[in-house]
């Protein structure tokens, strides 16, 4: 049974999802929105090879988008093309104030739903009293809830079971559905345990009964361990009631992880993506600003795998120093490997 959402919005995402599996009650999936990683270049290069449903920026602290000193820092972190899917920002802070003021901005940029997150488990953003700083503060998160709602945009949430204390989840969870949010996104783990553990996959069902004892139309979507669609249609299967998918970290072992139909890729297909994000990357740095090109190198083992001499391009590659070496790198790689196969 599909679910029927709070808001239009979302309830367009699960219909959507509905409509692109042929009409297959299926759940809706998402690329988790990750720290220099999901901005728009790599967005766009994840669509070209099989995109989500529902895209989310790079976190972004609330307080930066509206103060004046501070909104050139971020604008690369919210820069949509007008020919990509709108994504979903998401914000992170502890102060209802610095929400109150930034959401009516984005949504002069277009933006048509909001994420709070409250899981991020670096020391900094924590340290700040956000991300998963949130789960040990409740008044906050609740003010902060709030706040992000008064713009009139659909409002979500992004968290873990727990700061250190697994069991935590027993009343951080019903205390974020009583609050009225569009959708529960739950990295199933604690922010001590980061990404050490095995997710919990033990205490979804008793999830999914707390959401439809509390706040049944809220949507339900896990996080955590899952690398393809097919292993997140399997993880629905085992546990009905879930409502949406979020794969993070498997996108770096497969870059088409959302593909409807699972088929093999050629290396050209592979190595086409990589010229495609170096291409976008050029086209930032000239419209935008610079990007740091050594950030850039952590997408290359993406793509460059599973191939025999994938580990010395891998190596070469990663002594480059500009955009214009990797394409160069890559044209004798070309060469060679059509004169060895043929």
């Amino acid at each position: 049974m599909v679910r029927q959402a709070k808001s239009a919005y979302w309830q367009n995402v699960v219909d959507q999802a509905v409509a692109r599996a042929d009409g297959a009650s299926v759940p809706f999936f998402s690329l988790a929105p990750m720290e220099a990683v999901t901005d728009t270049v790599f967005r766009r290069v994840v669509e070209q090879a099989a995109g989500p449903d529902v895209y989310y920026t790079e976190f972004t602290n609330a307080r930066s988008v509206a103060h004046p000193k501070a909104q050139q820092s971020v604008q690369g972190r919210l820069f949509v093309t007008s020919d990509e899917q709108q994504p979903i920002a998401q914000l992170w802070g502890n102060r209802g104030e610095d929400f109150s003021s930034s959401i009516p901005e984005l949504k002069k940029l277009g933006y048509q739903a909001i994420d709070l997150n409250m899981g991020c488990p670096d020391p900094t953003v924590v340290k700040n009293g956000g991300g998963s700083d949130l789960i040990r503060h409740f008044d906050d998160a609740k003010t902060v809830i709030a706040a992000a709602k008064e713009a009139g945009l659909p409002v979500s949430v992004k968290t873990r079971l727990g700061f250190n204390d697994f069991d935590t989840y027993k009343t951080w969870l019903p205390f974020l559905l009583e609050q009225d949010i569009q959708v529960l996104t739950i990295h199933l783990r604690t922010r001590e345990e980061m990404s050490k553990v095995p997710a919990h996959y033990e205490v979804i069902d008793e999830i999914v009964k707390m959401r439809d004892d509390i706040s049944p139309a809220t949507l339900l979507q896990i996080n955590g361990d899952i690398k393809t669609r097919a292993q997140g249609l399997q993880l629905v299967a085992e546990h009905p009631g879930v409502d949406g998918v979020m794969i993070g970290r498997g996108i770096f072992a497969n870059p088409f992880a959302f593909e409807l139909e699972p088929v093999e890729h050629t290396l050209a297909e592979t190595l086409a993506l990589l010229r495609m994000q170096l291409a976008l990357y050029d086209e930032f740095t000239e419209t935008i600003g610079p990007r740091s090109f050594q950030k850039l190198k952590r997408f290359f083992k993406i793509y460059v795998r599973n191939f025999a001499r994938a580990s010395e391009l891998r190596v070469a590659l990663m002594d480059t120093k500009n955009t214009t070496e990797v394409r160069a790198l890559l044209d004798a790689f070309d060469a060679e490997y059509q004169e060895v196969e043929a």
